[in-house]
């Protein structure tokens, strides 16, 4: 047998014991590995993952909206208890469809397809504005053009009645123009942007049937 044959036999049989070496030092690994759980020795890690396992964490779909522990971040979770498919990322969506849909049925004066969305006192309300457009024989024009800003502001829960309360900042961009009898522009631009801040305020009966927030207050 040739040196260089026997070489090659002595490199392979050390390079056979170095992976069978390796191999009983660092096992093997089937698909992905768990992560390690916390030592015994590491009290605050072991507090850390009992405290993620049992409170979940904060509520991000809370959190997202208002401080972390702010009075209406806990109005919000009380909302939730009383009824767990209550989601506020959704309701500011809703509330954004609610917000085009009330102010242009305002401005054009057709308050009867959005009634059930309204509260007593802001029906009336809305009613003595468009009566009072058409006494002076004015016609109204309006084209909404989108929303720059839903913001909520507050939030509040009654637990003796479940009801709860959201109070919503939109900004809004429309074109509107009121016309007289003669057809004369007398109030807004048919022509111009006009940018219009609102501060609103649902309310809801918590865990209710009726799924729709009612508009219960206006303002700037």
């Amino acid at each position: 047998m040739s040196n260089a044959v026997i070489q090659l036999l002595v490199l392979a049989g050390i390079a056979i014991f170095l992976i069978l070496r390796l191999k009983n030092v660092l096992g093997t690994r089937e698909g992905f590995e768990k992560p390690a759980l916390p030592s015994r020795s590491d009290p605050s890690a072991a507090r850390k993952s009992k405290f993620e396992v049992i409170e979940g964490g904060p509520d991000r779909d809370i959190t997202d909206h208002t401080p972390e522990g702010s009075e209406s971040a806990k109005a919000l979770a009380q909302m939730k208890q009383v009824e767990p498919g209550f989601s506020v990322s959704q309701f500011l969506q809703g509330a954004r469809g609610a917000y085009e849909m009330i102010l242009m049925a305002f401005e054009k004066g057709e308050l009867d397809q959005i009634r059930p969305f309204l509260s007593e006192e802001v029906y009336e309300s809305f009613v003595g504005v468009v009566d009072a457009r058409k006494a002076k024989g004015l016609t109204v024009t309006a084209e909404f053009i989108g929303i720059r800003e839903v913001t909520l502001l507050d939030a509040e829960f009654d637990p003796n009645t479940g009801e709860g309360d959201v109070t919503v900042r939109f900004a809004g961009e429309l074109i509107s123009a009121a016309r007289d009898s003669a057809g004369q522009v007398v109030e807004g631009n048919p022509k111009e942007l006009r940018r219009q801040r609102d501060t609103w305020t649902f309310s809801r009966i918590m865990g209710s049937s009726d799924p729709n927030w009612r508009l219960v207050a206006t303002g700037e």
